[in-house]
Formats: C-alpha cells, structure tokens, sequence
C-alpha cells in the first residue's frame, strides 16, 4: 500500500522540491552563510531557503493554515486547528560539517492532534512517511518497530544536551544509568531520524530532553503507526513547544523509563 491522501501528496511534493537546492548546498557547504543562534546552536542560509521553499509549497495549496517553523516561527497564529509543524534541516551541525545524517521534517496537525507526517533525508534517498490509521513507510515499503524483548539487549539512540542547555549534569547522569544497563546507545545528532530510526526497527528506543516540537512532530505520528510507543515526561505545559521525549517498541518502554527515572534493571 502507498500513501496517497491530499496532505501527504503536499508534503511530499515540498520536500522534493526543497532538496533540490539543499543537496546543491550540501555539495557546496564553503560557500553558505552562517550564524550562531546560541551557543552550539548554528542556523546557515540552506535552513531559511530551505524553510523559504517548503512554506511556499504548503501555503498554495493552504494559505490559511497555521504554520510552526524552527526559523520563522509560528505563521497565521489564529489557525490553530490546522497547522504544519516544520524542521527544513533536523541536524544543522551534522549538515554543516558534511555529514548526510540530517532530514527536512514536516508533520500536520489538525485539532492538537499530529495526523500525518514525513521525514526526508535526501542525500540517502530515504522518505519516511505515515498517516494515522494507515501504517508508517520507509520509500513505499512498510515499516515496523523492532521486537527486541529486553532491555538488556536493546541498541537506543539519544542526543544533547545543547551548549546552552542548564541541566547539562542530569542528562549526563540519565545517559550513564541508561548506558549501564543496555547493549548500547548512539548519537546522531538528528531527532528526527533517530525516531525515524526507532521506527523502522535499526534502532530499539530513543529519549531525549529538551526537543523542539518541530523536532519530533512528524516522528510522533511515524513512530506510532510502526506500532511504537510515544510518551512525553516532565514537560513543562507553560512551554507547549518544548518537548523531554521517550519513544521506543512496546517491550521495552516501560523498563526504559525506569532507567531515565535513574532505576536500577535487575
């Protein structure tokens, strides 16, 4: 089965339109103008003509749709039933530094709730996309959370804590209990292809404080239909854009949050 519903189509067509310039810059990476937003925090002339394209993509077709951006901000804020929730590049750093590990993120939300989404990494050539009720996809082919049973055996995947960030100590500290008592962990330095990852089954959870909801919007919806478990911890409802995520197969999420909640896994 292929996704085929009127928003996915839109978004789909956006991302293959934006990736065009950003495979260009990709290649060209001396040439982009860059700025700090914040301590190890970097945004280059690729996001925002990134961000540029895909917005004007999505507007012809839905000029009043809310729009919530990374770079931009929120667009039309009196729409808040419909909205698209937009990354142009999850993993700046990576990207900046020639590494191919980042994704344009794109997820639609209608009534609070993340109804379609898709992730594209286009120097690997690798669409994610779901739709809720019809099931997650990795180019066309169906996608699925991994069946790993135990804690013990999983391979997860995290990231952070930024240079800004203030609870640098309690991420180390989670990150070392978790560590301690799995396979191991990664770092990619992409949210959104980390749950993308988890959704496929190449990685067994992911967690991660301090996200962006641009981060991890279209990996929400992805995620759930590869029949995963999305759960959000400690977040702070004064800051709805702001996201401490826990994503991983149904087998192992509880035993995963006990090890974030610094429990010892016998």
């Amino acid at each position: 089965m292929r996704l085929n519903s009127p928003q996915i189509n839109l978004i789909t067509r956006a991302c293959m339109k934006a990736s065009r310039s950003l495979i260009r810059d990709f290649g060209e990476l001396e040439n982009l103008q860059v700025s700090a937003k914040g301590p190890g925090d970097f945004v280059s002339s690729a996001d925002k003509r990134t961000e540029k394209t895909l917005i004007e993509e999505l507007q012809k077709a839905h000029p009043e749709y809310g729009i919530v951006t990374e770079e931009s901000g929120i667009i039309n804020k009196s729409n808040v039933k419909n909205r698209w929730i937009i990354d142009p590049i999850d993993g700046t750093m990576n990207f900046l530094n020639g590494i191919p590990q980042f994704a344009i993120s794109i997820g639609y939300e209608e009534n609070n709730e993340i109804k379609c989404g898709v992730i594209f990494n286009p120097i690997l050539n690798e669409m994610f996309c779901a739709e809720k009720g019809q099931g997650a996809y990795l180019n066309n082919s169906r996608i699925r959370v991994s069946n790993k049973k135990k804690i013990k055996d999983a391979l997860l995947v995290t990231g952070g804590p930024k240079g800004s960030s203030k609870i640098k100590d309690q991420i180390f500290s989670e990150y070392i209990n978790v560590s301690k008592n799995v396979s191991n962990v990664r770092k990619f330095g992409s949210a959104a292809l980390d749950m993308a990852y988890v959704a496929c089954g190449r990685f067994d959870g992911y967690w991660q404080r301090e996200l962006n909801y641009w981060d991890v919007a279209a990996g929400i919806i992805i995620l759930k239909e590869a029949g995963g478990f999305v759960d959000f911890f400690e977040n702070d409802h004064n800051l709805p854009l702001k996201k401490n995520i826990l994503a991983s197969n149904t087998n192992i999420h509880d035993e995963l949050r006990d090890l974030i909640n610094k429990k010892h896994i016998e």
